[in-house]
């Protein structure tokens, strides 16, 4: 059976995910803004979703863009899950993927350590 929770309580795991980053990596994120979606329109099965100029694409010519998302989206990671300990770590793989994205690093390579 998936797993059920209010908006306000799976926000707090996309919180916990974050505080499991070091100090370093959350100090390094610049002009990006992290959403909880319920789905995402166009892909419903999708769990998160960067857009984007990555850290590692930008140049000093990046000045006056709107800020990079990341966006979570709720329901296809609760449906996925049985308990809520499944869901956190489901929550917590799915942001730090997202996050690595910002910071310039591939698909192949977050499937290819655990973070896919």
């Amino acid at each position: 059976m998936p797993v059920s929770m209010s908006k306000r309580r799976f926000e707090e795991l996309v919180g916990d995910a974050l505080d499991l980053l070091p100090s370093e990596l959350t100090d390094a994120m610049s002009n990006v803004v992290i959403l909880v979606n319920d789905r995402d329109p166009d892909n419903p099965n999708l769990l998160g979703l960067y857009t984007g100029v990555s850290l590692t694409r930008r140049t000093n010519e990046y000045s006056g863009y709107l800020p990079d998302t990341i966006q979570i989206f709720r329901e296809p990671l609760m449906a996925m899950c049985s308990t809520e300990e499944q869901l956190r770590r489901e929550v917590a793989v799915t942001v730090l993927h997202e996050v690595g994205h910002h910071f310039g690093i591939d698909d192949q390579w977050l499937h290819d350590n655990g973070w896919g």
